[in-house]
């Protein structure tokens, strides 16, 4: 039974591919991977202005914590000059604690970075992916439309192509019907010569046919009196 199934399943798949063999464009599936590879490309892109979206972010935050350091550094000399060291330790805890944010960031920012500038080789590599896979997709394409203009000619020129053979058996059926009617217009014309049936179509219609019968008739009888009269009967 498994056996059976197997080679049942392997003909569905040989039919399946053979049917779509014959529906397959090339051109159509160059033109879909093209077009999947310029979303992939669009993807990258994006993903690159992100990144950098996000560095940027950082940076301006970064700024704003060292200008807000530099004012406590001048916080903390002029609480120092008024004798309030008090408050020139507070101004120094907040600037330590701003110090570490700094470097905090500073360490996201260069790991951004470092992304960015993987995503911008990668774009850069596929780029020149895309590109050499454009011209050698037109290449195929052009290459697959003269063959396929080619086969087409050759059909057409040899009589092998469908279209062709629809051609060469609507001239047989012609070559058919015009012996057929040949054969019944030489058939009519012999059984009109026969007398089988009347030529309507003859120089002489019902009515002066007769009218010659009556006459030839009248001469006949007159040439017969006259016959008779000569020999004495």
């Amino acid at each position: 039974m498994a056996g059976l199934l197997g080679r049942l399943t392997a003909t569905i798949k040989a039919k399946l591919s053979r049917l779509l063999d014959t529906f397959e464009d090339p051109r159509e599936t160059l033109d879909y991977s093209y077009k999947r590879q310029l979303e992939l490309q669009a993807d990258v892109k994006k993903g690159i202005a992100s990144v950098i979206t996000a560095r940027k972010r950082l940076e301006l935050q970064k700024s704003k914590l060292e200008a807000g350091i530099q004012r406590l550094n001048e916080q903390a000399r002029e609480a120092v000059a008024a004798g309030r060291d008090d408050l020139a330790s507070i101004a120094l805890q907040r600037k330590m604690d701003m110090m570490a944010q700094v470097d905090s960031l500073t360490a996201q920012i260069e790991d951004l970075k470092r992304q960015e500038d993987k995503l911008a080789d990668t774009a850069r590599k596929l780029d020149a992916k895309i590109e050499l896979f454009r011209a050698e997709k037109e290449t195929i394409k052009a290459q697959y439309t003269a063959a396929e203009a080619k086969v087409k000619i050759t059909e057409a020129t040899t009589g092998i192509g469908e279209e062709m053979a629809d051609v060469g058996y609507a001239v047989q059926r012609a070559r058919d019907k015009t012996e057929e009617m040949q054969a019944r217009s030489e058939a009519l014309d012999t059984m009109v010569e026969q007398g089988t049936i009347e030529d309507v179509l003859g120089n002489k219609d019902l009515v002066e046919k007769e009218l010659t019968k009556i006459k030839n008739e009248a001469a006949v009888k007159r040439e017969l009196e006259t016959l008779k009269q000569e020999v004495g009967r």
